[in-house]
């Protein structure tokens, strides 16, 4: 099973690593400012590796979605919180902190769809490996040992 990106957001992520690259320069240059840089550096090649993979018409798998979204969230929430506590000092917009928060909400939205298939795979692969284990071939599951047939016959009388 395969997880199928919607295709906004690539798009809603561009657009808003654009915006915060546009307003980073100006932030980045006070004293203090440099570690927003370094996480909008890094969630832009995280944007970049989800565009890529929609570019190439590749499907991630569960996994490499739930792996790559919470890495994305996880960015999102410790850029949120730095841009938050220093909005003044590194004279970040209001505005830009808002479209942060929504475009983490949307992504932590996808985190979850992934992970939960992800949860989901694992539990049906559990059920078919006990249905598998549970397949006893001397629990009378066929007609030799003991189904329809009868099961063995042993012979009566003195051998």
């Amino acid at each position: 099973m395969r997880l199928r990106m919607a295709s906004g957001l690539a798009a809603t992520l561009s657009l808003a690593m654009a915006s915060l690259l546009i307003a980073s320069p100006a932030s980045a240059q006070v004293s203090g400012c440099e570690p927003l840089q370094k996480l909008l550096q890094t969630r832009q090649a995280l944007v970049g590796k989800i565009t890529a993979a929609q570019k190439a018409k590749r499907k991630m798998t569960p996994q490499e979605a739930c792996s790559t979204f919470g890495t994305l969230v996880n960015n999102g929430n410790e850029t949120v919180k730095f841009a938050t506590a220093n909005q003044d000092w590194c004279q970040i917009p209001g505005s830009f902190i808002d479209g942060l928060k929504a475009d983490n909400q949307k992504v932590a939205t996808f985190r979850g769809q992934a992970c939960n298939a992800v949860k989901q795979q694992a539990a049906m692969q559990r059920r078919a490996q006990q249905q598998a284990q549970s397949a006893n071939p001397f629990g009378g599951a066929d007609s030799i040992t003991s189904g329809a047939g009868g099961g063995l016959k042993v012979p009566r009388g003195a051998l």
